[in-house]
């Protein structure tokens, strides 16, 4: 099946979408860190529900995800925004290869029923939108599940692309010293053309912050 005779562009609805939604009025009450959970959400994710799939790839995840957290705490990880390379380098430990570069053709996701196109200029639109996660006029929750659908929809690896997402959200919080206690929540199904699903991510991520927080709070009482 050739582009022209599959599916609409994913792709180009997600950019429309993303022009749509008013992120910075999302989350106005807004959250801060730092946000340290007793137990860490990705960590346990990895070591429950993804470890019972595949110990294997729970491995690699939470090997990236520690790689991730490295990141985050670098001195320079503030002014620095996230980007591909960033991306790239956790990708290689998710996937065990040497290299990650951007997808060289057309992506598809949810058994062919979104199409995600290539042009010339997709990659400087993904690091357009990425860099955009250093934005502080937007709230954090909202940065963060904006970057976690600009993974997930501009898809951007062979491979493991809902896997970079769940990696690049968590980046965003961590670089704000925020971590979640839970983040089973974030693998509902998302949809390209789904503005009102975009903003409900960015709420989800602020309840899912504000749990953490009162559980850390709470277990420091004990």
């Amino acid at each position: 099946m050739t582009a022209a005779e599959g599916p609409p562009d994913s792709l180009a609805d997600w950019c429309r979408v993303r022009a749509e939604v008013g992120w910075a009025e999302l989350g106005t009450e807004g959250v801060t860190g730092p946000v340290i959970p007793a137990a860490d959400g990705v960590t346990a994710w990895c070591g429950g529900p993804v470890s019972r799939r595949d110990p294997v790839r729970a491995r690699r995840l939470l090997a990236a995800y520690e790689a991730v957290r490295a990141d985050a705490a670098r001195d320079t990880a503030r002014d620095r925004p996230l980007d591909f390379g960033l991306l790239s380098g956790w990708q290689r430990v998710v996937l065990a290869v040497r290299d990650a570069p951007f997808r060289t053709g057309d992506a598809y996701a949810k058994r062919g029923r979104e199409r995600y196109g290539l042009t010339a200029g997709t990659p400087g639109d993904f690091a357009r939108c990425l860099k955009e996660s250093g934005d502080r006029t937007v709230p954090l929750e909202a940065r963060a599940a904006r970057a976690f659908l600009d993974v997930a929809f501009f898809h951007p690896f062979a491979d493991g692309n809902a896997r970079a997402a769940l990696l690049a959200l968590t980046f965003v919080l961590a670089r704000e010293r925020v971590f979640l206690a839970e983040v089973e929540p974030l693998q509902t199904t998302r949809y390209a053309d789904d503005a009102a699903g975009a903003a409900d991510l960015a709420l989800l991520v602020r309840i899912l912050v504000r749990r953490s927080a009162e559980g850390a709070r709470d277990a420091g009482a004990r």
